[in-house]
């Protein structure tokens, strides 16, 4: 049975949702087209503001590398996310975890359940790891699960909770002075872990998305004659591992040996004893730089040898050509909108900070900001990105109307989620391991999104009201 017929033969939500899924995939351009038309955007939005070609065009050139090692860092991310899900160990993990469900509804919210904890450490990993269990379940002769459902759970760490945990961006970036740009960190301060993702209203957040991510993925998976299975969709789920060329020269004996892996992991084990015996928990949790090095080198002690690291370091690299040619842009962005001052010496940044400033505070201001960031994140899909476009005029207003700003980050964190659900951009990586297109998936994503939508604007509005306002504080 052909993927458009059955398509054809869905009924109500799931029909709608499969048929904007497919629209987009026809008309919608690649993201890196977005980040392109954004740039040229905010240019004009300068020069109407009063800014001169000229100073335009300067403000681009010098902002354009402002956040290359930020760059570097959220490339990381996704890299050591795909090298830890692919090594031995975890696809071992893999294979017997995928034997605990007993029934196909339970196996979908099994694979939800797993793919939203794991997005709350990595969700590279989560994306790859979630991924692969929904193959090894599917390859079960004794529980027929649909293919889809499995495959839409497995995208939920990313479409629910992602930027509520330790890889979110915004989060990351904030807590990291030196990747903040000037701009920002006068407005902002530094803002740790404790004071966006480790807050008991973030974590009450996360929990409340993570049960209804779970709840929705158990209520909509399709049973009896409506499953569809791998076999159905023509899918192959041979998993064989690809076996290591043997060595075919001396030099190459280190390139094979578990020694050096295993010295340098135990040379980090140090450095992170030392790291939490002398500092203060959250700020050792909070550094972007060694939570890296930890996954980086986990991932060359998990495939074992020098050369199974490199290998799948290898496969990893294209995963991270997204973010690799859109965060410089996006830097761009961000100095127009603060730099390039027009009439008045006024920035666009600046009267952007007006308007939301002119909401007012409480649960409005957060309503708002969130519905904008949502909107925003379906045009310009970036992984948190674009919180380096956003957060100068969103803070600033934040300021401006005594919200609270580590909740602020979370406002835009819990809100970026949302429009994954809908945009099929970063299903990207689960579809080439999965092995299906966005169309299949995005009926029930889209479901998923009806039931979030309304859930994360209730909890952004009422947790909100229980923070204070805390003034910026400056490395």
């Amino acid at each position: 049975m052909s993927t458009i017929a059955t398509t054809d033969n869905e009924k109500g939500l799931a029909r709608l949702a499969q048929r904007s899924a497919a629209w987009t995939e026809k008309w919608f351009p690649d993201a890196y087209v977005f980040a392109l038309a954004g740039v040229v955007l905010v240019s004009v939005a300068a020069m109407v503001n009063g800014s001169s070609p000229v100073t335009v065009a300067e403000t681009f050139g010098g902002g354009f590398w402002d956040l290359a090692t930020f760059t570097l860092q959220m490339a990381m991310v996704v890299l050591t996310g795909y090298v830890v899900a692919t090594s031995p160990p975890v696809a071992r993990i893999i294979e017997r975890i995928a034997l605990y469900p007993s029934t196909p509804r339970g196996a979908v919210a099994f694979v939800a359940l797993l793919s939203c904890l794991v997005s709350m450490v990595n969700w590279g990993l989560s994306l790859v790891f979630s991924g692969l269990l929904a193959r090894a379940i599917a390859r079960r002769g004794d529980l027929r699960a649909d293919y889809r459902a499995l495959g839409a759970a497995a995208y939920l760490g990313l479409g629910a909770v992602w930027a509520l945990g330790l890889s979110s961006s915004a989060a990351q970036l904030q807590a990291t002075p030196a990747s903040l740009p000037p701009e920002l960190l006068e407005i902002t301060g530094v803002l740790d872990f404790g004071a966006t993702i480790l807050t008991w209203q973030s974590l009450v957040m996360a929990a409340v998305l993570i049960a209804l991510s779970v709840a929705v993925a158990w209520a909509s998976a399709p049973q009896g004659k409506a499953v569809r299975t791998a076999e159905d969709m023509g899918v192959d789920l041979s998993d064989a591992v690809e076996p290591m060329a043997e060595r075919s020269r001396p030099g190459e004996w280190l390139e094979y040996s578990r020694v050096l892996p295993v010295l340098v992991g135990l040379l980090t084990l140090g450095w992170l004893v030392q790291q939490l015996a002398t500092l203060p928990f959250l700020s050792v949790i909070s550094s972007l730089n060694g939570y890296l090095m930890v996954f980086l080198i986990l991932g060359l002690v998990l495939h074992g040898t020098p050369r199974g690291f490199l290998n799948a370091v290898t496969k990893a690299v294209p995963t991270t050509a997204g973010v690799l040619v859109q965060f410089p842009l996006y830097a761009a962005m961000a100095a127009v909108l603060t730099r390039a001052e027009g009439r008045g010496g006024v920035t666009v940044s600046e009267h952007l900070a007006d308007l939301f400033t002119s909401i007012g505070g409480g649960g409005a201001f957060a309503v708002v900001i969130a519905i904008y960031t949502a909107l925003l994140g379906l045009l310009v899909p970036s992984g948190g990105g674009k919180w380096l476009v956003e957060a100068p005029y969103v803070m600033q207003s934040a300021t401006d109307v005594g919200m609270n700003l580590g909740w602020t980050v979370q406002i835009y964190n819990a809100a970026e989620a949302l429009p994954n659900l809908v945009n099929p951009f970063f299903m990207l990586p689960l579809l080439a391991v999965l092995g299906v297109r966005a169309r299949d998936l995005v009926g029930f994503t889209f479901l998923q999104f009806l039931f979030h939508l309304p859930v994360v604007l209730l909890l952004l509005w009422l947790l909100g009201m229980t923070f204070e306002f805390v003034p910026p504080v400056m490395p």
